[in-house]
């Protein structure tokens, strides 16, 4: 992890849903003072880390082989550096054999949680062999974690 991620909890009052809080860099910044589209995705990843990559997590294997097969991104409101650390909320969206959706909500640090999100996403990533370069199946292990966050 790059240290971009600093809080992380598992959100009582939501338990489907994994929360952490990532922290805005001034190079995020566009010529609008809002952050730039690419480097939202780019935290919308560092905020994945904590919840699907570290070296406790079941889904650990993934860092190893995991693609990107679709993005999508909607901006509701603007994010500022002022606005660090982000809040950002996911959940698992859809869960299959070899690929699984994230969601994402994103607000500025402080925001009630019932407040309309500034970034609403999805990521839909699938398991991938690097020595074969083929998809392969989630483990028993890895579909077992994520479906702790299946959103009902």
């Amino acid at each position: 992890m790059n240290g971009h991620a600093a809080g992380v909890t598992e959100q009582a009052a939501a338990p489907s849903r994994f929360h952490t809080t990532v922290e805005v860099r001034w190079s995020d910044m566009d010529a609008f003072q809002h952050i730039n589209h690419a480097r939202m995705v780019t935290l919308l990843e560092e905020a994945r880390i904590p919840w699907l990559f570290l070296d406790e997590r079941p889904t650990v294997k993934l860092r190893a082989g995991c693609v990107l097969a679709d993005l999508r991104v909607q901006y509701k409101g603007q994010l500022r550096h002022e606005d660090s650390p982000l809040d950002v909320s996911m959940w698992i969206s859809r869960l299959r054999a070899v690929d699984f959706t994230v969601g994402y909500e994103v607000r500025a640090a402080g925001a009630a949680p019932d407040s309309p999100a500034a970034v609403i996403a999805s990521t839909q990533l699938a398991a991938f062999d690097i020595d074969t370069q083929r998809l392969r199946r989630l483990t028993t292990e890895e579909r077992d974690y994520l479906s702790l966050w299946l959103a009902d």
